[in-house]
């Protein structure tokens, strides 16, 4: 199983539902209104199921963790996913630089961050 997860910043509800629908079929979120708790759903790709997290606050209160997980996934890379976001929301949105598994530290603490400025490797905070 492969997963992507990208941080989008001030993120609002409708805009990532409105993103993912062009991207994946079948998209059901449980509520597609974030609020401060975890919002969860399911798609599909090419007839493959495909698990859809959000998660407000995570890296910061003014971003969301969206996570997609399954077999085969619209991107190859976190930041394909992340590109594919920046130019739907046009708000600011990071990404691991690379294969980041969770536990392990993440390389120089850098992450793409993609912003009207354009892509670049910053430090998160």
């Amino acid at each position: 199983m492969r997963d992507l997860e990208i941080y989008i910043r001030d993120l609002e509800s409708s805009a990532v539902s409105d993103w993912l629908a062009s991207h994946l079929d079948e998209i059901e979120l449980a509520d597609d209104s974030l609020g401060d708790r975890a919002v969860k759903g399911v798609a599909r790709y090419r007839g493959n199921s495909v698990r859809v997290s959000l998660y407000p606050g995570a890296g910061g209160k003014r971003y969301t963790s969206v996570i997609l997980e399954g077999e085969d996934l619209p991107w190859a890379s976190d930041l394909d996913c992340a590109r594919s976001a920046w130019r739907a929301m046009d708000t600011e949105i990071r990404c691991s630089p690379g294969d980041w598994k969770e536990g392990e530290p993440v390389e120089d603490e850098r992450w793409w961050r993609l912003d009207q400025r354009g892509e670049q490797l910053a430090v998160w905070n």
